[in-house]
């Protein structure tokens, strides 16, 4: 079993598993830990950013910044399905999220899915009109001739 998949395993095995409290289980440690996964991303290196996002995950399996990330690494890595797992898990948090609104759409248009990710630009122009995520997709979407 490839790599990717046992993680993707472990990940929403503790994604399920774990209880989700009211209370804040973030902090400095996860704040430097996004940090530091957004720079390796930033350096393309997907395998590093994905090893740090599931240790966040683990830790607060509530992180839909986190899990979008994970979804934003494992797509641009070429792992298509387990990117669609890991948006459709931050937006089942967070249904309004807009990072995971935006790359869920680029990988609708990634995977011949036009109708799709015209209706996550759809919800995003509904939830913030021309913000920055609104404006990527529609510009993905035509780039892709849609």
């Amino acid at each position: 079993m490839p790599l990717h998949n046992i993680l993707l395993a472990l990940i929403l095995a503790a994604f399920t598993a774990m209880p989700v409290f009211a209370a804040d289980t973030g902090g400095n440690d996860t704040e430097d830990a996004m940090e530091e996964a957004r720079s390796q991303i930033n350096s393309e290196n997907w395998t590093a950013a994905l090893a740090t996002l599931s240790g966040v995950v683990a830790d607060d399996p509530s992180n839909a910044d986190a899990l979008n990330l994970m979804g934003y690494a494992s797509r641009k890595s070429g792992a298509l399905d387990q990117a669609e797992q890991f948006y459709n898990a931050a937006l089942a948090i967070d249904p309004n999220h807009l990072g995971a609104l935006e790359y869920q759409g680029e990988l609708f248009i990634m995977t011949g899915r036009i109708d799709m990710a015209k209706a996550n630009l759809e919800k995003l122009t509904a939830l913030c009109g021309g913000c920055e995520e609104q404006a990527d997709l529609a510009e993905a979407l035509a780039d892709a001739g849609a």
